[in-house]
């Protein structure tokens, strides 16, 4: 069963940040120095417990917003402390190295570094040495393939996790867009393009050109060969009574054209003007639930409780306006729809989507997490009359309203 969470007060002004940024030249730090003989080491279980709160101890993350790896460090950070004598940026080191990195960090900021999850974790200055082995690489070891580095000059592609038709086939320049990509993979997939799993591999460059390719310049010349003068040829060489047999073969024919045209109609159903539910599970802390423990004094949206890692879809057709960190929402997404309503998802384990990027009713967005000020996974889902906190509607209503049963 679920974990029943819920997310906490919201504070706009607040710092929450797990990383703090250093200037480029290693000073200017936003938090004091701690005294250089202050004990500073915690034990591979506390932080384990930081990169669960900071990233669902998800140590390759990398979503695009600045912060990088299980310990979500900023690019400043991890030079100012050393860490690319491991690797260019957090997300490419290891766990150890990672770790080892974070230790310079911890006595030089101390705990509130990760000022919210530091509290979570237990992290102190005054825990027990880590059993690491950081080692460190004559050269930087090949990306891993995840949503946000992409080997180049690929003939496949493994699916991992985060990762939809659309990111890959636009990363990987693949031509004819992710409707090409889908086309070629489809006996991979199967029949919906939206729900693609870590591990299948998918074909890039060698046959997405071939399937689309061929159809399109083949099917005008079966078209024209029940046209051709063969008919014709035949009624001038025999009697009158042939030319019938020649006019109910290009009648048989013509019929057959529909079929091609309908497949890539297949391939666009996902794409519907409808609502859709976020996520497939019931409600749960209702929507003005009054309480402190919420900015306004009630609850602004309301919850789904949903494992980590559940799809996210989008509840109807619009246009992504935010995707990143959000603050005491964790990593969040904010879409403005053709009526002019905002949704907005939070607490999120995994982002599928960018800023400014077309999405469809139906499609899958996210993956569901506790990230940020929150008790435990589940999605937080607002629909507002703007893009920000604070302009928020009734979310069952609107989601009533577009005919989604809840």
């Amino acid at each position: 069963m679920a974990v029943r969470g819920r997310h906490r007060r919201y504070q706009p002004s607040r710092i929450n940040r797990a990383s703090l940024t250093v200037t480029a030249g290693g000073a200017g730090m936003a938090l004091p120095l701690i005294g250089a003989g202050a004990a500073h080491a915690a034990s591979v279980d506390v932080w384990e417990k930081v990169a669960a709160c900071e990233s669902t101890n998800n140590w390759q993350i990398n979503t695009g917003n600045g912060y990088y790896g299980g310990l979500q460090f900023t690019q400043s950070t991890w030079e100012a402390y050393g860490g690319t004598r491991y690797a260019p940026r957090a997300d490419l080191a290891t766990k150890d190295q990672q770790i080892a990195v974070a230790e310079k960090v911890l006595k030089g900021q101390g705990p509130r570094a990760w000022p919210a999850c530091s509290v979570k974790a237990g992290l102190t200055r005054g825990g027990d040495t880590p059993d690491i082995a950081p080692q460190r690489k004559a050269a930087p070891r090949p990306a891993p393939v995840t949503p946000t580095t992409v080997p180049t000059q690929r003939e496949s592609y493994t699916v991992a996790r985060g990762d939809s038709l659309s990111a890959i086939a636009r990363d990987q320049q693949v031509r004819g867009g992710w409707q090409r990509l889908y086309a070629a993979n489809r006996t991979v997939i199967g029949d919906d393009p939206d729900i693609i799993m870590p591990g299948q591999r998918l074909t890039l460059r060698g046959a997405p050109a071939k399937p689309p390719a061929k159809p399109a310049a083949a099917s005008p010349r079966p078209a024209a060969k029940p046209k051709p003068a063969k008919p014709a040829a035949k009624p001038i060489a025999k009697p009158a009574a042939k030319p019938a047999k020649p006019a109910a073969k290009p009648a048989a024919k013509p019929a057959s054209k529909p079929r091609p045209a309908a497949r890539p109609a297949s391939v666009e159903r996902p794409q519907t003007a409808g609502f859709s539910a976020p996520v497939d599970a019931g409600p749960g802390t209702a929507y003005r639930k009054a309480g402190s423990s919420w900015a306004r004094g009630y609850h602004t949206g309301v919850d789904f409780p949903v494992p980590t890692g559940t799809a996210v879809k989008a509840v109807a057709p619009g246009r992504v306006v935010s995707a990143g960190w959000g603050g005491a929402y964790g990593y969040e997404i904010v879409i403005r729809h053709d009526d002019g309503r905002y949704s907005q998802y939070a607490h999120l384990s995994a982002l599928t989507v960018r800023e400014g990027q077309r999405v469809n009713s139906g499609q899958r967005i996210a993956r569901s997490g506790s990230t940020g000020n929150s008790t435990g996974p589940h999605l937080h889902f607002e629909v507002r009359t703007g893009p920000g906190y604070g302009s928020d509607i009734d979310p069952l209503a609107y989601l009533r309203s577009g005919g989604v049963r809840l």
